[in-house]
């Protein structure tokens, strides 16, 4: 094993333990290589507390060129085989002991210390190397104390012992330990480890502990002072003339503070003279009747011709020579003086209640010869006691102590018959205050225990029994016994009648199930009154009485009849009110209702809510129907628009329903009002314009209410009409351009613009062309029938005759209209005398008309301005598109057809 040698500088060290600082001792730390360092080697702990033992250890890092490590370390106190038994294998520790381990510091906790564990502890560490083991030695001695209670000092304060106690151990106590001072095994106050003891009990068993180990209190210690004085009795009687003799006995410590004590006064004082001790020698009223008879440590007090008026306590004082040595004796004695005053003291039998013997005792607290006396005559006895055998409840006892006849006890007996009384003696009311009372004459004074009948236990054992507030149960039969070791008497009953107002009446409903309208109904009012109660009843919310009867019913009950209902009871004494009773009628549903919010004019896109209204009892469930087909059933009575659309117009009703019965509503009619929607047009006649003819244009649009229509011509400010339609009876070109329909209600407006094209019925040139080709074609006819006349009448008319001939000027000419001026010339008159026929010449214009073109178009998106507000206008393109149409001279083709298209922008 390696060298222990503890060489270096010494220290001083405090070793801590739970809740205690035990022991400062000097350790010496080792320098060599191998070593245990203790930091301490003394400790003292106290029993049942917690003690750690510290140390730190130290080894070679190599040997032999090897790393050095630890593979073993443990606390023993023991060797078997000279190989220490590590701490946690022995049985007596188990569960006790701790290791707390760090780096090469290793310390040992040891709790619930008992004394068993004093000891010397050592720690040992066993290395990796076969040789590297090693033990710190000398270790740790232990040493396992208990607390002790040792008395200080005991003292006298004026009239009273006191002693100075502490709680201490033979190891040194920390001065901030909290401690619990216990008398007979009870917790008393004191927290630190004196304690002062102010009365001395040699009855008194005083311990101690810390607080936190209250299970380790020292042993229990008995006080008991130096300083007392101790009477032969505390109770002295004399007849008046005689003499009293009072004795004690009184000791004191031999020493106070190394100094021999002695007494230096005695004397006997009474309490009552004065606060201070009075010698009772210098006491007026005692002169000459007073004599002390001490010796040693006794002392007796004399009193002759003794006077009532010496009754009293009595007690001796002594003074010794130190200043605070005075003590007296307490309790003291009590003197009583008294004559011949005797009482009859009776004891019975407690044997069994078979046994009747009785046993008087004439007391009078002396000792004296006694006379006794039965029925007033004089017995044989002169003893002090009297047994009595038989006994008659009739019979009578007294004494007296001879030469004192005159003065006989007072006669004792068995109680008479108890007689019984009420207060008040009027009517009991409830609350009121009432007294019974048993009176017996007794001797010994009687002993009462009243009862009430048909209740086994006695209710009060004296002769008052006190109602402070009677109360309706108190009510029935009473009585009373008397009793006394002399006998036992029993009064008769006496009936108690409490008068009280109702209690708080109780409403019960018949029949108690589910009450449905129309079934009969009784309300019972009930409740505990005397007199018994009168009884009204009450719905709330009605002022004027329902019924005056107890029963209130209904023969045939209506919803309306729901509600609370209460009834009162009154007996002139008071009124009392029940709590109310609903009644709950149950009915099917009543003819439901249906209303919608906003009552007023509903609007397309607005929050819209249907109610349907049905009295019914339970609450119904509703279906709600719209046209009499089913919108939703079960459910609540509301059906709600988030945003009412048009076609949710409508005729609406709903069921109302619970298991009663069912019931169904009128229809509501829900119209939902819209402002216009987008307008149509149309043009009447739908194919092409031609100037001159009457045309209409006609403007719808779905609102409601209805709409009503405006007409305008763009850049226009006045409106060209009002209504569905708009006609222009003579179109003329002018006529031509955009024109827009305003729709309109009290709900919005809306707009839409057309493209009106006007076509000319021919151009001038064209209509005087064809104007004059008409008059050609006339003339010609006209010519040809008027040559053909002429040749048949005069054939040469056809040709002119030379000379016959006429100016050229005069001849008639027919030609076509001019092509460009588009007029056509009338032929000019000539003379019925003119026989000669002239050539005319006619001529026709070849040119063909061009085809005409109508376009009614949509004059695109834009914003109409109208006098009372600027609004946005939707606008509809109608384009017409009609074929194409051409004037042959000789065509025979049908007219051309018109197509309409109608497109929404």
């Amino acid at each position: 094993m390696a060298h222990r040698a503890m060489r270096g500088a010494a220290m001083s060290v405090i070793t801590a333990v739970s809740g205690f600082v035990l022991l400062t001792v000097t350790v010496v730390l080792g320098q060599d290589v191998w070593g245990v360092t203790y930091t301490s080697t003394q400790i003292c702990a106290v029993k049942g507390s917690t003690v750690e033992l510290r140390c730190t250890f130290r080894y070679p890092s190599t040997i032999n060129g090897i790393n050095t490590r630890v593979v073993k370390k443990f606390w023993f106190i023991r060797d078997e085989n000279n190989e220490p038994v590590d701490l946690k294998t022995e049985s007596e520790y188990r569960d006790r002991v701790q290791y707390q381990r760090k780096n090469n510091d290793c310390t040992l906790r040891i709790s619930d210390l008992r004394e068993s564990d004093s000891a010397e502890y050592k720690f040992r560490f066993i290395t990796n190397d076969p040789r590297g083991k090693y033990t710190g030695s000398p270790g740790v001695i232990l040493t396992v104390t208990d607390l002790q209670v040792q008395v200080s000092r005991s003292a006298v304060r004026g009239d009273f012992k006191s002693a100075d106690l502490k709680c201490e151990s033979s190891c040194p106590l920390p001065d901030n330990l909290s401690y619990i001072w216990y008398k007979n095994e009870r917790i008393i106050t004191g927290q630190t480890s004196n304690l002062l003891l102010n009365y001395l009990d040699p009855t008194n068993r005083i311990s101690c502990a810390v607080r936190g180990y209250e299970n380790f209190h020292s042993p229990s210690v008995v006080v008991k002072d130096v300083w007392d004085v101790t009477y032969t009795s505390t109770q002295v009687c004399a007849f008046k003339g005689a003499t009293a003799e009072i004795r004690c006995t009184f000791r004191y410590p031999s020493t106070i503070n190394g100094i021999n004590t002695e007494v230096v006064q005695k004397f006997w004082f009474i309490t009552h003279k004065n606060n201070e001790p009075v010698d009772l020698k210098t006491d007026p009223e005692y002169s000459g009747r007073v004599h002390y008879q001490c010796e040693n440590n006794d002392c007796t007090l004399k009193i002759t011709d003794l006077r009532e008026s010496d009754s009293a306590e009595y007690k001796f004082r002594f003074i010794t020579n130190d200043p605070r040595g005075k003590y007296s004796g307490v309790p003291g004695v009590t003197l009583t003086v008294t004559g011949p005053q005797l009482q009859v003291h009776v004891r019975r039998s407690t044997v069994n209640s078979y046994s009747n013997w009785k046993e008087l005792t004439c007391h009078n607290n002396c000792q004296s010869s006694y006379i006794w006396y039965r029925n007033g005559h004089k017995l044989s006895s002169d003893e002090q006691y009297l047994q009595l055998n038989t006994f008659d409840s009739a019979d009578s006892f007294h004494c007296a102590v001879k030469g004192y006849e005159q003065f006989p006890s007072p006669t004792v007996y068995a109680p008479k018959l108890p007689s019984v009384s009420v207060s008040p003696s009027a009517e009991i009311v409830e609350g009121s205050s009432v007294t019974l009372t048993c009176s017996s004459d007794a001797n010994p004074a009687a002993s009462y225990t009243w009862y009430k009948e048909d209740v086994i236990n006695p209710l009060i054992y004296q002769n008052q029994h006190f109602f402070f507030s009677i109360l309706p149960s108190d009510s029935g039969k009473y009585y009373c016994t008397a009793d006394n070791d002399l006998g036992q008497k029993r009064s008769e009953s006496r009936t108690i009648d409490v008068k009280y107002a109702p209690k708080l009446p109780s409403v019960s409903v018949s029949p108690s199930a589910e009450i449905v309208e129309g079934s009969s109904v009784n309300l019972t009012c009930s409740s505990d009154a005397n007199p018994a109660a009168n009884y009204t009843w009450y719905k709330e919310d009605v002022i004027n009485p329902l019924s005056y009867q107890k029963q209130h019913v209904f023969s045939s009950i209506l919803p309306s009849d729901s509600g609370k209902y209460y009834c009162t009871a009154d007996n002139g004494l008071g009124q009392n009110k029940s709590e109310s009773r609903t009644i709950d009628v149950k009915y099917a549903p009543k003819l439901p209702s249906v209303s919608v919010s906003p009552s007023a004019e509903i609007v397309e896109g607005s929050s819209v809510t249907l109610t349907c209204s049905s009295d019914a009892n339970p609450a119904p469930s509703y279906t709600w129907y719209k046209d009499n087909k089913v919108l939703a059933t079960r459910q609540k009575n509301v059906y709600h628009f988030i945003s009412i659309k048009l076609e949710n117009s409508g005729n609406y009703s709903c069921k109302s329903e619970n298991q009663y019965g069912q019931k169904n509503s009128t229809s509501l009619s829900i119209d939902v009002q819209y402002a216009p929607k987008l307008p149509s047009v149309s043009v009447s006649p739908s194919a092409e314009i031609v100037e001159g003819s009457s045309v209409t244009l006609t403007c719808s649009s779905d609102a409601n209410p209805a709409a009503k229509y405006t007409w305008y011509k763009e850049d226009e400010d006045s409106p060209k009409a009002s209504g569905h339609n708009f006609t222009i009876s003579n179109i003329r070109p002018e006529h031509s351009g955009s024109y827009y329909c305003v729709a309109h209600n009290s709900r919005g407006r809306h707009n839409v613009t057309l493209q009106l094209t006007v076509r000319e019925d021919f151009p001038k040139a064209a209509k005087l062309a064809v104007t004059g080709i008409t008059l050609v074609v006339f003339l010609v006819i006209i010519c040809l029938l008027v040559f053909f006349l002429l040749a048949k009448k005069k054939p040469s008319a056809l040709f002119p005759v030379p000379g016959n001939r006429r100016d050229n000027n005069n001849k008639v000419s027919c030609t076509s209209p001019s092509q460009h001026t588009g007029k056509t010339e009338s032929p000019p008159s000539h003379s019925e005398e003119d026989e000669e026929l002239n050539y005319a010449s006619v001529r026709f214009s070849t040119n063909q008309t061009d085809p005409i073109y109508y376009n009614i178009r949509s004059a695109g998106s834009r914003r109409q301005k109208v006098k009372e507000e600027d609004e946005h206008v939707e606008y509809a393109a109608v384009n017409f598109s009609p074929a194409l149409r051409t004037v042959h001279q000789d065509s025979e083709e049908d007219p051309s057809e018109l197509y309409s298209t109608v497109k929404k922008i």
